[in-house]
Order: structure tokens, then C-alpha cells, then sequence
């Protein structure tokens, strides 16, 4: 069952319904695709039709955000609980490990997706990274034919979003993949390039905070976390009205 969180609708899973979904998926003839928004991108597809319709088709759609979790509780429809992106992915390439099951990463700086290939075969014995391409490319069809030849059945895009979500409703049949998970900054993390914030900050829904305090530039975007709240609140009060 899905749950509207204000125009978006989220999968109700906790992390490992989630993997155990994605597995499902993977066992199905392509191409399906998952979806991690937070508040940023619900208020962007709120702005932009085109990306709403994407995030509605895609097969798997989970709160990465903790501001989704506590937007989810004031509308009183509450959610199992946060599934960050980051942690899905590792989740399942944990159990896909030394299954065959053959990984494309994509994104990321050029470099960047190199290392992570080699971090996670370490983290991950036995899983088999079929594949990298960078995120700086011009044209789709040299990635498409090089997802397409490696003979992925995961596909990591790792673009940014919208970029990321569109790229694979666009190209995702075409790259022959079975399975496309959008990751943001993911390939960072992985690489080593982008440390993640202490498990305290994580188990208290804090990560947003830590990263703010590392990257003082982010406060533009974190800004936006209360005003999300707020439009929760309004939607609330609103439903409560026309009841």
C-alpha cells in the first residue's frame, strides 16, 4: 500500500521489505525502477508534472527523508520508518553478492565511480561490477550501449535528481537492465569521497544537521525542511476543514 505524502505516494516498507522488493524485481523482465525522494524532491515534483508522473511509475518508491517520516505523522498516515537510499543499495548488493547478478554504476565525477566499484567489491565479496561510466556525458547513447553491452541487471544512476529519475524513464528499455535505482550522491559515499554522518546522527534522523554543519552552503536547501513541514501542517488543517 501506498501512502500520499503531499502529492507524492511512498511505498509503506521498512528496509528490508524494501530489498526483499527489489530482489522480487529483479526477477521480473525490465526495466523497473526505484526512487528515493526527501522533501527537496517532493516539493520539486510539485512544480514539475512531467517528474511527479515518473515518480508515480516508478516500481518502487521509498522515504529517504526524515522530513517524508515526520511529514507522513502530522498528515496521520504514518510511515514504517525512513529507508535512506544508500542503505537500500548496500542492503541489497549485500545479498546479491556472489549471485551473478551483474552491477552498472553510473554518475559521479570521472574517477569517482572507479573507486566505488572497488570499495564495494571489498565491502561485498563476490559481487560482480559489470561496468562504470561517468556522469559528465553528452549524449545518452554511448551510455545506453554501454550498459546495454556490460549486461546489467542493476543499474546504479547516480545523476542527481530530477536528471537521474528522468534519464532512466527515458533510457532505461533501451540499456536492457532489469533494474534502476536512483542514488543522488551514492557513488561519493561509496568511493570514500563524501563521509556519511556518524550512526548517532543517522539513528536520530540527524544526518541533514551533520552535513549542514560540514557544508555550511547547504543551508539555502536545508531551509526548505521546515517549510515542508509547514505545507503539512496547512494540508492537514485543510482535510481536517473540508471533513
Amino acid at each position: 500500500m501506498r501512502i500520499d505524502v503531499l502529492g507524492v505516494s511512498f511505498d509503506n516498507v521498512t528496509l528490508d521489505e524494501a530489498v526483499d522488493r527489489g530482489l522480487e524485481l529483479l526477477e521480473l523482465d525490465g526495466p523497473h525502477w526505484v526512487v528515493t525522494p526527501n522533501p527537496e524532491i517532493v516539493q520539486r515534483a510539485n512544480q514539475d508534472p512531467e517528474f511527479s508522473e515518473i515518480l508515480s511509475n516508478a516500481d518502487l518508491v521509498i522515504p529517504d527523508g526524515v522530513g517524508i517520516i515526520y511529514a507522513a505523522k502530522i498528515l496521520g498516515r504514518p510511515l514504517k520508518g525512513r529507508v535512506p537510499g544508500i542503505d537500500f543499495a548496500s542492503a541489497l548488493l549485500e545479498r546479491i553478492a556472489g549471485t551473478g547478478k551483474r552491477l552498472f554504476l553510473l554518475g559521479a565525477a570521472p574517477g569517482v565511480a572507479e573507486q566505488a566499484a572497488v570499495n564495494l567489491q571489498l565491502a561485498h565479496p563476490g559481487l560482480n561490477v559489470c561496468g562504470i561510466h561517468d556522469g559528465y556525458f553528452m549524449e545518452d547513447a554511448p551510455v545506453i550501449d554501454a550498459i546495454r553491452t556490460a549486461k546489467a541487471d542493476i543499474v546504479f544512476v547516480c545523476l542527481g535528481s530530477p536528471k537521474q529519475e528522468k534519464w532512466i524513464a527515458a533510457n532505461g528499455d533501451s540499456a536492457g537492465a532489469r533494474l534502476y535505482i536512483g542514488l543522488g550522491g551514492a557513488l561519493d559515499v561509496f568511493a570514500g569521497k563524501v563521509r556519511r554522518a556518524p550512526e548517532v546522527f543517522q539513528k536520530l534522523g540527524l544526518e541533514w544537521l551533520y552535513r549542514l554543519i560540514k557544508e555550511p552552503s547547504r543551508i539555502g536547501r536545508m531551509v526548505k525542511l521546515p517549510l515542508f513541514l509547514v505545507s503539512a501542517v496547512g494540508a492537514k488543517l485543510k482535510g481536517n476543514k473540508s471533513t
